[in-house]
């Protein structure tokens, strides 16, 4: 299990991620930090954040990315914490226009997550 997780650490630094942070805050601890990697792949925040997208309520979507933007930061998943930054900021603004091509680009990330596990 330990091997499996150090490999999937080194795909992630591959794709990009903060991995050195990442441990860093987790202490180390590689099987907390998989456990973690799991609670995001399966965060209803992303389905949250899809229903508030379409029903263009700006107000309620910043809320499910902003959270989204934080656990995606400390986990150090920086590909996804790229494409949420993209979403946080307009709905910020109180702007939901146009942002489900972002939207998808977040699924897509999470998929390659997924597929690196």
């Amino acid at each position: 299990m330990v091997d499996k997780m150090k490999d999937t650490i080194e795909r992630l630094r591959e794709w990009g991620c903060d991995m050195d942070g990442a441990m860093e805050r987790f202490l180390n601890d590689e099987d907390l930090y998989r456990d973690c990697l799991n609670a995001v792949i399966e965060d209803e925040a992303f389905d949250g954040l899809k229903t508030a997208l379409d029903a263009h309520n700006a107000q309620e979507a910043f809320g499910y990315a902003h959270t989204l933007k934080g656990v995606l930061a400390n986990m150090g998943l920086t590909p996804m914490f790229d494409i949420i930054t993209l979403l946080v900021e307009p709905l910020r603004a109180g702007n939901c226009e146009n942002l489900m091509p972002q939207y998808e680009k977040l699924i897509e990330s999470r998929e390659k997550l997924k597929s690196l596990m």
